[in-house]
């Protein structure tokens, strides 16, 4: 009895396609050509050895290749887009911002903002404070030194 896998590695390919559908990054569709590709080679009876070789070997060079050209076209986001703009600037607390009770908010320019202090130090309402980095959503802050 030959061995004729090929509606397997369809199969294979039409479900790798499908999970490409809910991930990001072009990762499973290039497991959908490897299987796709051995499934033609087991439709002209090549063997299920060669089958497995020819599907790790397409797919990790399309990984390969996909993974330098992504590198290659995504720069990292410059500064001054997104909520990085506001680094460096210099807003009010509107409510006093306390690390340990997670309180804390600041308007820069006119933008309201969660945030949190980078000395863990209490902040009182109305000081002026500089944005020294972001933390997932909030900025944090150090009191605003007038020589800064």
């Amino acid at each position: 009895m030959p061995d004729n896998y090929w509606w397997i590695w369809f199969i294979l390919a039409g479900l790798f396609a499908i999970f490409e559908i809910f991930t990001a990054g072009f990762f499973m569709l290039w497991f959908a050509v490897g299987a796709a590709i051995a499934g033609f080679l087991a439709l002209l009876g090549v063997g299920i050895i060669w089958q497995w070789v020819v599907f790790i070997v397409v797919s990790g060079i399309l990984i390969a290749v996909s993974r330098r050209f992504a590198e290659r076209i995504t720069k990292k986001q410059p500064p001054g887009i997104g909520a990085d703009r506001f680094i460096g600037k210099i807003g009010i607390v509107l409510e006093d911002i306390n690390n340990i009770e997670n309180f804390g908010r600041v308007r820069i320019d006119k933008d309201e903002w969660r945030a949190d202090s980078e000395t863990d130090d209490i902040i009182p309402k109305g000081t002026r404070v500089i944005v020294t980095r972001l933390d997932g959503t909030h900025l944090v802050v150090k009191i605003h030194e007038k020589g800064e």
